[in-house]
């Protein structure tokens, strides 16, 4: 491992860790939104969903303030490892990045604090305007980052000045197709997040009969929630897919461990051992037509083997070796769709008992324990996309500009090392502490002071008397 593939491995780690935050901030935020909305109209029912989103709103709130730290820190790694990049495509990218800031921090950050802080001070449709001010900060967060890694796999709106990225069309950066179809699967697969993650944490109580009228509200929200969710993601994800036939046809033909063109209709590769170094599977199952139904859902179409797609790259851009790492792409891409499918089924299944049994949903212990159990999946299955679309477009780090190798800044073996070991240690420690304060606040449930609390996001007092921990001055 040379100093490229250390600084690459530090950046993919960190940026898989840091997203352990982002995509169950991005899903909950609206998904308590929704929440706080049904507390508003539902008179009748208030009390229970209002100590729905107080409760899920403190775990919300613990993911936000700890989740807000590996933000900061993960833009280091800009100016520590990545200074070539930096310098070649800083018009560009840092357009995206000041806007998310300027546009979704300051929202976030403020009405955040209007919403949990005011509970108790501001009237009902204030708070409901707050979170819903929060959650949509967090959706333009999120489109603006996605926006800006969007851009290195589709670059448009600039020109080439002086061997620096420029850009000339801010209106092409912003509606960049591929910043829409991966905003669109960013957001499914945040809502399936925050969807799974309520409902285990509700199964967890309904398990013990614990507070069984306030948590079977919120399953049966977060089912509806992980549904969409899972759908959304999946449609969104295969639209993904076969842009890249269009535009990263070289990833396209890693994800189905194609190397020579295939015919018409193209097979689909259910499992594959690849063999790298010698271009080739030693062993391959297809399965005929599904290769054209899923890159043009057509029964008929071809598409380009990597070998050939290498001597075309090879002409356009010179000699080197234009294959991405395939056993990754191919193995992440079909681990990812098998969780995803499993997702679907599992929260389908939730709405059909739902359906067929009514309040039986509440009971059917099997069922709450498969909840329990699918809690890790949504995140295993975004790490897997991540996988997938960064190994992808190897070995570009701005697809058809700049290659990762000249994208790195000029430190030694140790420095990078150094750095990683700091990242990770503090990584560790910083999803650590979240895991830990989320599991003994979701435990708690609602009526019970946590075991243990930050400053930053005490937990509220049910009974609406502030904040539970704070003492009360007369």
């Amino acid at each position: 491992m040379d100093v490229v593939d250390l600084s690459r491995f530090q950046f993919a780690s960190t940026s898989i860790f840091h997203f352990f935050f982002v995509s169950l901030t991005v899903g909950l935020a609206f998904l308590i939104a929704v929440m706080e909305t049904i507390a508003y109209l539902r008179h009748e029912q208030r009390a229970a969903y209002e100590n729905l989103t107080n409760f899920f709103g403190h775990l919300f709130l613990i993911n936000f303030a700890v989740g807000v730290v590996t933000g900061i820190v993960q833009e280091f790694q800009f100016g520590m490892n990545w200074s070539e990049y930096s310098r070649f495509v800083g018009n560009v990218f840092g357009v995206p990045l000041a806007l998310e800031v300027l546009m979704a921090f300051f929202l976030e950050s403020t009405f955040i604090a209007l919403w949990w802080f005011g509970k108790d001070r501001l009237p009902a449709w204030v708070r409901l305007g707050s979170i819903w001010l929060v959650a949509i900060g967090t959706q333009i967060s999120m489109f603006w980052i996605v926006l800006a890694n969007a851009w290195m796999h589709h670059p448009v709106g600039y020109d080439i000045v002086n061997g620096q990225a420029v850009l000339t069309s801010f209106t092409a950066v912003m509606f960049n197709y591929k910043a829409v179809l991966f905003a669109l699967h960013v957001q499914g697969s945040a809502w399936m997040v925050a969807g799974f993650f309520v409902c285990a944490i509700s199964a967890y109580h309904l398990l013990r009969r614990q507070d069984v009228a306030v948590f079977s509200r919120s399953l049966r929200i977060a089912l509806i929630f992980a549904a969409v969710g899972s759908l959304f993601s999946a449609f969104s994800g295969h639209a993904a897919a076969q842009a890249d036939v269009r535009d990263q046809p070289m990833k396209f033909a890693a994800m189905e461990a194609q190397w020579e063109t295939s015919a018409s209709p193209a097979p689909w590769s259910a499992i594959a051992l690849i063999d790298q170094e010698r271009r080739r599977n030693m062993f391959n199952i297809e399965i005929p037509y599904m290769g054209s139904l899923l890159a043009y859902n057509n029964f008929e179409g071809s598409y380009k083997g990597m070998n050939e797609l290498q001597a075309e790259y090879e002409q356009q851009f010179g000699p080197g070796d234009y294959i991405p790492p395939v056993a990754p792409v191919y193995y992440s891409f079909r681990f990812m769709v098998g969780v995803g499918m499993l997702m679907i089924g599992l929260s389908f299944l939730g709405l059909l008992l739902w359906w067929r049994r009514r309040e039986g949903l509440d009971t059917t212990r099997w069922y709450l324990r498969a909840l329990l159990f699918a809690l890790p999946l949504p995140w295993l299955a975004n790490f897997l996309g991540w996988v997938t679309t960064e190994m992808g477009r190897q070995p570009w780090i701005v697809y058809g500009l700049l290659k990762v190798e000249d994208a790195v800044s000029p430190n030694t073996f140790g420095e990078v090392l150094a750095g990683l070991i700091g990242l990770w240690a503090a990584y560790l420690a910083l999803i650590g502490l979240d895991i830990y304060l989320l599991t003994v606040t979701a435990r708690a449930g609602v009526h019970h002071k946590p075991d243990a609390q930050i400053a930053a996001a005490p937990a509220p007092s049910y009974a609406g008397e502030g904040f539970q921990g704070r003492e009360k001055k007369g």
